[in-house]
């Protein structure tokens, strides 16, 4: 099983780091793929942040379908241009934040999502609406740290962060942490034994739902609002992204 994983941001460290944690938690007989765009935003932190990075990742779904790859993961807590890629393919695609909200649910009753800047904090509760996650999300909580902070090797990302899950675990009484962040992917297994409780890296589910729809040969339906694009022309640098 072939598994391609997305980092819609160009940070190649990032990039390592997802396939890292990727691996980990893959079946032995799946490849992960890890791959960053060819163009794009450095970090995802805004809305145009996001609008940018759909282009590249994209154009790595459609390479992918030329390498007839099984499944995809958009490695971005925004889950940028995840319904455009599933027009794209039949291939499962997911994305982390639903990944990870979604299984926080399965087993409790509420999570908080903990996450890199305040300006990000009202995209997730959106993510949370569309995936009908919201009665189990407690709250999303900013450590206001950039993204690029947490790829620093002298960084004191993981305090900060650890500290703003121990606020959640006692102010919202949340009993499960979702990181709000691929970059946050090494941190889990470590926050998770510090402060005896779950902590789901939306990655890690990802890759275990990918491989969970693969083996039951389940696809993206092609029927509805996932059908294939209409063919049409595309000019400028989107020249080659007319479907056929």
């Amino acid at each position: 099983m072939k598994i391609k994983i997305i980092n819609p941001n160009t940070t190649q460290s990032m990039t390592n780091k997802i396939a890292t944690s990727a691996k980990i938690v893959a079946s032995s007989g799946t490849q992960i793929i890890a791959v960053s765009p060819q163009m794009g935003p450095a970090t995802i932190e805004s809305y145009y942040d996001e609008a940018l990075s759909a282009v590249g990742v994209l154009e790595e779904i459609r390479q992918g379908e030329q390498l007839n790859v099984d499944a995809y993961i958009i490695a971005c807590f925004g889950d940028p241009a995840l319904y455009a890629a599933r027009e794209m393919t039949s291939a499962p695609v997911i994305g982390i934040a639903e990944a990870a909200m979604r299984t926080a649910s399965y087993i409790s009753t509420g999570f908080s999502v903990v996450t890199t800047l305040q300006r990000t904090v009202n995209m997730s509760w959106h993510l949370a609406h569309r995936y009908g996650a919201t009665p189990f999300c407690k709250n999303v909580r900013a450590c206001d740290i950039a993204v690029e902070e947490l790829e620093l090797p002298d960084s004191d990302a993981y305090r900060i962060v650890r500290d703003e899950c121990k606020k959640a675990l006692a102010e919202d009484k949340s009993d499960t942490i979702v990181l709000g962040c691929a970059g946050m992917s090494d941190l889990c297994l470590k926050l998770q034994n510090e402060l005896g409780v779950i902590v789901i890296d939306g990655v890690a589910a990802a890759v275990k739902l990918a491989e969970m729809l693969v083996q039951l040969n389940l696809k993206t339906s092609k029927v509805g609002d996932w059908a294939s694009p209409p063919v049409k022309n595309y000019t400028g640098i989107l020249s080659g992204f007319g479907m056929n």
